[in-house]
This record gives structure tokens, sequence and C-alpha cells, in this order.
């Protein structure tokens, strides 16, 4: 089944009427049984080296003066299993993940830059988790939902991105910056998956500050922001930085090459999620995976969004913000019956809802993605922290989602 915006509504509320059956996950034990980890800023010191496969839970720290990361990698060094935004220096956070026997690394990442530290090998034994007992039809039924819902975003996104980049390339700006808010919207509702494969999500969509910092080529729709969104000579960057230090409007050759590049990184995360191996990595994740792409789709908005920092040039983060919290509320919505199988669980969902609710409702008085937003410069101090409240307030329930669908 492929999901497009207009049967989203329909298959959510089909999932809605499916009865399920089982106990939600006890708090107490869930800490108990959690893997705690040290992040400072410059050690990821994690309690053991391995786990017995199913369920794996990690309570992290952040000890350090920077706001931190923390990851969960494959084998390669490179795929995201899991991981865990936006951690404040003096707040923790928790990482629940469906863990398959295999090689893995852990690794942290303070100032969420860089190559990280304290990476180390971690190894998961036993046997291979199989979802079984009466919920294993639904939580793949969630899984398979959600590969057809990405597929179907990234399905949109590649004549989306051609059509933008087409108007770039001939030096129709007007055109590509009505464009490209709507054209990011397909991505951003996706993000968590481009982010799993490595440098993928770099090329596509990292902010300059970012590229700079991690020593990496600045390539992709932020690139191509900057040349339509021209800034002032006097402009800064967000890092307060001159917006001309090592950088000048492209020439048209640069924009041809700029163009083909995202044309490419688009059809390569369009090649994988019509892959063998993107199937194969939902199902080994299972709903954890569905409920982690919820929670960090709306640490995206955390980090960047409610910030203004993502779209720096064209003040566009509001489509951004409002993509995210699709994206998020989408993924849960496919879990949400999962949760909701006591009273506790029950309990859990309407609070979840409610915060989703809220937020939408405070986002759409700045317009809405068909309409259009008001630039992110127009929002007040006071706008932004309404905003940052109903974050805050939904991530707190949000954040026990994977504990409890996994019990």
């Amino acid at each position: 089944m492929i999901l497009t915006r207009a049967t989203t509504a329909v298959a959510v509320t089909g999932l809605a009427a499916l009865a399920l059956s089982g106990c939600v996950a006890n708090d107490a034990a869930t800490k108990a049984d959690a893997l705690t980890v040290d992040a400072t800023d410059s050690t990821c010191a994690v309690a053991a080296a391995e786990a017995t496969s199913g369920t794996v839970a990690f309570d992290i720290t952040n000890s350090g003066s920077e706001v931190t990361e923390f990851y969960l990698l494959a084998e390669d060094g490179l795929r995201i299993v899991g991981e865990v935004e936006n951690i404040a220096p003096g707040a923790s956070r928790s990482l629940t993940v469906t863990a398959q026997p295999g090689n893995y690394y852990t690794l942290c990442k303070p100032g969420m830059v860089g190559s990280g530290v304290g990476r180390a090998a971690f190894s998961v034994t036993g046997d291979a988790v199989e979802v079984d007992g009466p919920d294993a039809e639904l939580k793949q039924q969630a899984v398979d939902l959600y590969a057809g819902f990405v597929k179907d975003q990234v399905g949109s996104l590649v004549p989306a991105v051609k059509e933008l980049t087409d108007a770039y390339v001939a030096g129709d700006d007007e055109s590509a910056r009505e464009q490209f808010p709507n054209v990011r919207a397909f991505y951003e509702r996706i993000e968590p998956v481009a982010e799993s494969l490595g440098d993928l999500d770099p090329r596509i969509d990292y902010r300059e500050v970012d590229a700079v910092a991690e020593g990496l080529d600045w390539t992709g729709f932020h690139r191509i922001e900057k040349d339509l969104w021209e800034p002032a000579k006097d402009a800064l960057n967000s890092d307060d930085s001159s917006a001309w230090q090592d950088w000048e409007p492209s020439t048209d050759e640069q924009r041809a090459d700029f163009a083909q590049l995202l044309v490419d990184d688009v059809q390569e995360l369009y090649d994988y999620v019509h892959s063998d191996d993107f199937q194969s990595a939902l199902d080994d994740q299972g709903a954890a995976g569905i409920s982690n792409g919820a929670i960090g789709l709306l640490d995206e908005v955390a980090n960047g969004k409610i910030t203004g920092e993502e779209d720096w040039w064209s003040g566009t983060d509001m489509w951004d913000f409002a993509a995210n919290v699709e994206g998020s509320e989408m993924a849960y919505s496919l879990v949400a019956d999962l949760a909701a199988r006591t009273d506790e669980g029950k309990a859990l969902a309407t609070e979840i809802e409610d915060g989703y609710a809220a937020l939408k409702a405070d986002v759409a008085t700045y317009g809405s993605l068909e309409d259009g937003f008001v630039t992110y410069s127009e929002l007040t101090d006071d706008d932004r922290r309404v905003l940052t409240d109903d974050i805050n307030t939904l991530a707190e329930p949000l954040s026990q989602l994977t504990a409890t669908i996994l019990e």
C-alpha cells in the first residue's frame, strides 16, 4: 500500500480501528535493565560492551558542557540503528531499540557536530529476534505501511527536485524560490531514513556551518538556498561568521554541478528505499524503528527549526517545521494502538495525541504547507517560546513510546 498525502489520514484512521492486546512497559523495570551512558565533552562511557538480542535500552546522561547526541551504529560504522539528539548539559535521555545479533558501535557527539567521541565496539549476542504472538501481524502491518509512506514521499521528492534544480540552473530564481520550501517538505517528513545512511543526509541537507565544522564539501539543498537568497555583503552566518567568508555566488557551471549532485543524491535515496535492504532494515528494527523515527523527527524540530538556523537565508523554517511534525505524527499513528494496550498505555497515547494537537494548532497560526507560512523572522521571541513549550510538552510522553510498544 502506497500512501499519498491524501490517503495518509485514511490509513491512519483504519489502523486506529484495530484492536490490540498486551501490556505496557514498566518504567522501573526499563530503567533497571537499561545500560547507563555517561557522555562528556571527550568521552562516551557505556556501562557494558555487549547485550542480549531483543529490547536494549540506554540511559544517557550528559555530564559535559555542550549539548550532545548518542548513537548506536551498525557494523559498517555508518548506518544509524538508533540515536538520541539534543541532550542538554546535565540532562538525561533514553534510547530503546530492538537489537538483532551482530556487531555495532556506540558514539557520542558533543556539540552535535564532527566525528564524535568515545567510539566503541558494542556486540549483541543471542538469537535473531522474531516478533510473534497476537501483535506480530499488526506490528508487521505498521512496518509495511511506514515503508509505503516513505516510498511515496521519496517518489514525490525525485521529480520535485528535478523541477527545482532545472529552474535553478536556468537562472529562474523566482520560480526556484517558490518551489524550494514545498520540495523540502517531502524530504523533511522522512529525514531519519536518509540520516541512517552515513553521509547521504549531509550531502543532501547539511547547512554551511555544519559542513565547514566537519570539513565536508558543502552541497545539497542549502548550498542552492544561499544562491537563491543571496546574502547582503554584511550578512552573518548562524555562527556569526561572515556570510561571504570562503563563499561567493555560484557560476552557471557550478549551479549545474550542484543541481546534478542533488538530483543524483536524491536518486540514491530513492533506489535505497525501493531496495530489499531498506525493507530488511525496517523489518529488523520493527515497530521500535517507527516510534524512534517519530521521536527523531520531533528532535529535528527542536534542534534546528525552532532556532531558525535550518533555512537561514530563505526563512522557510516553518515549512520544514510543519513537515517534520507531519512525519512524526504519521510514524506515531502507525504504532499508536500498540502503545494503547492497557489503561496506562491509553493514557500515554492520549497525552501524545493532545501534544500533537496543541503543537499543530499553534503552527497553524502562522500558515500551512498548502498555502504557505510567514517567514521565520516574523515570529517574535514569545511566538518561539510558545512553540518550544509545545515541543517540550510533547517530547516527554513521546520519549516513553518505544519502551511502551516493545512490552
